[in-house]
């Protein structure tokens, strides 16, 4: 089971309350698949991680797992065995801009 942890915003955004989120991934475990169970167990996330009509990675929208940044990783990038075993989890992190 993958363990996703979201900033603040976002759990408040998708009503998803306080604490981390677990997921279901089917195999193989890449990212796109844990997007895709992230947005399909909590559909109020469906546009803010990924662009509706592309499906391209929000611009302000970052992933990090084993301290490494997968934020440019392609979504058939296959997640850490760390993440897929629960170890570690997959951040989601919304970056903040501004002077």
């Amino acid at each position: 089971m993958i363990e996703i942890e979201l900033p603040a915003h976002l759990r408040t955004l998708g009503k998803l309350g306080g604490g981390r989120l677990f997921l279901v991934v089917e195999a193989p475990h890449t990212l796109g698949r844990a997007m895709d169970a992230l947005e399909k167990q909590w559909p109020d996330l469906r546009g803010t991680l990924r662009d509706h009509l592309t499906g391209k990675r929000r611009p302000f929208i970052r992933f990090y797992a084993c301290g490494q940044d997968l934020s440019l990783e392609a979504w058939d990038y296959l997640l850490p065995e760390e993440v897929v075993s629960g170890k570690e989890p997959l951040l989601l992190i919304g970056a903040i801009a501004g002077g």
